[in-house]
């Protein structure tokens, strides 16, 4: 369950008898690798203790829509946008009334109305039930919405009845949530990103940065792997983890970071220049610590800069350029900005964000961002940058695939 590792699962427990499978479903969770955070309502709480689910999960369990404690530490909007996928196990007939119906009149079904990220629901009732009308038509309308319905299974229910209503048993659901993970739009195809800040020395304790953490840029690789592609990482100084089956290759300047794109550059199908890298350095770096002097509180110092390698250009700039994807990190004008970067380096896309929103900032958990491109235009509403990263890898895969198809057609003699 390889697609799991660290991916960020909302647990939804409703009130049926099933629910007592909700325990084995968060440990086979936790066990494949997933952050599980558990919301239940209070029919559910008739079937399963809370604080079970909070041993399993290592988290405290949501209840309640208006818990103080809850807004005062993480919002329902804000739990929304934490998911990377929520899954709600076991699924009752009235809860997918109420979902299919719109309602957000308890917390788990607020979330489900909030959340940017899949939805999927394990139907557990009586096999009466799951087979009347009205519950297969809020079935079909469920579907309607891109929400995956896993299940239900066939056999004996607890009512002693025998039919279709089972919830599904939690290893098979793992591996069908696992599934909503694969993607394999890029198979074959080798992408470099570059990430994180880069620092430019002014002596050898002090130097010149900015506040990137490098969270979209990792994020991004994690969805190309994901997706099929092989994966060369170029990044600036981080404090993450490393993703797993990427190549890595650290990096302090921004000519370290040039240096090592060009000499990795040569099997390259896509480029994304995600890193938010120094335009300026210092021109000459100085060997010794600068000392102030301890009598002259008016001093000053003055710094000359002088301008950095261009990566994302050079790399367009290229005869046999690979795709080219740059980010546009803007506090004002931000679509204007981005345009003329698009146009002015030759790029393929810009994914242009705000970062005066501290929300969606440097540092910060989630992000939204508009595309642009030669023939599109396409806003990403806020999401974690996990689940963003991987609509975006979506898209930039889709461009990419028209790009290559026109370069291969052009080549034709």
């Amino acid at each position: 369950m390889q697609q799991l590792n660290n991916k960020r699962v909302l647990l939804g427990v409703t009130g049926g008898i099933a629910a007592y499978k909700s325990a084995e479903l968060t440990r086979l969770l936790i066990k494949a690798g997933a952050e599980v955070r558990v919301v239940m309502t209070k029919a559910a709480c008739e079937f399963m203790t809370p604080l079970t689910l909070q041993a399993l999960s290592h988290n405290p369990v949501h209840l309640d829509l208006l818990d103080p404690k809850a807004e005062a530490a993480m919002g329902h909007i804000e739990l929304a946008r934490w998911a990377d996928v929520v899954l709600v196990a076991p699924a009752t007939a009235d809860f997918m009334a109420r979902l299919a119906g719109g309602h957000a009149d308890d917390l788990l079904t607020t979330l489900c109305l909030a959340t940017s990220a899949p939805i999927a629901l394990a139907p557990a009732m009586n096999q009466g039930m799951w087979l009347d009308s009205k519950t297969q038509q809020n079935r079909d309308a469920l579907i309607e919405r891109s929400i995956k319905l896993f299940g239900p299974s066939e056999g004996s229910q607890a009512c002693g009845d025998v039919g279709p209503g089972r919830m599904l048993e939690p290893l098979l659901l793992i591996e069908a949530l696992a599934c909503c993970f694969e993607n394999r739009q890029l198979d074959g195809v080798h992408i470099m990103i570059t990430a994180g800040p880069t620092q430019e020395a002014i002596d050898p304790v002090r130097y010149i940065s900015n506040h990137s953490s490098g969270k979209m840029g990792y994020a991004l690789a994690e969805a190309a792997v994901e997706a099929g592609a092989t994966v060369t990482l170029i990044s600036g100084p981080v404090a993450l983890p490393e993703p797993e089956r990427v190549r890595i290759i650290k990096t302090v300047s921004t000519c370290d970071m040039h240096r090592a794109v060009h000499d990795n550059l040569d099997t390259v199908d896509i480029f994304i220049g995600c890193a938010a890298v120094c335009d300026y350095r210092p021109e000459v770096p100085l060997n010794e610590k600068i000392k102030k002097n301890p009598d002259n509180h008016f001093e000053t110092m003055t710094l000359c800069l002088v301008r950095n390698p261009d990566i994302i250009a050079s790399v367009s700039a290229m005869e046999k350029a690979p795709f080219v994807v740059g980010f546009a990190a803007e506090t004002q004008n931000v679509l204007s900005y981005a345009a003329n970067k698009l146009s002015r380096k030759k790029l393929n896309l810009v994914v242009a964000n705000d970062v005066s929103d501290t929300d969606i900032g440097f540092a910060s958990d989630s992000n939204e961002v508009t595309v642009l491109g030669e023939y599109i235009e396409e806003a990403l509403p806020r999401a974690s940058k996990k689940v963003l990263s991987g609509r975006l890898i979506s898209l930039i895969a889709d461009n990419y695939t028209i790009w290559k198809t026109k370069q291969e057609h052009d080549d034709k003699p």
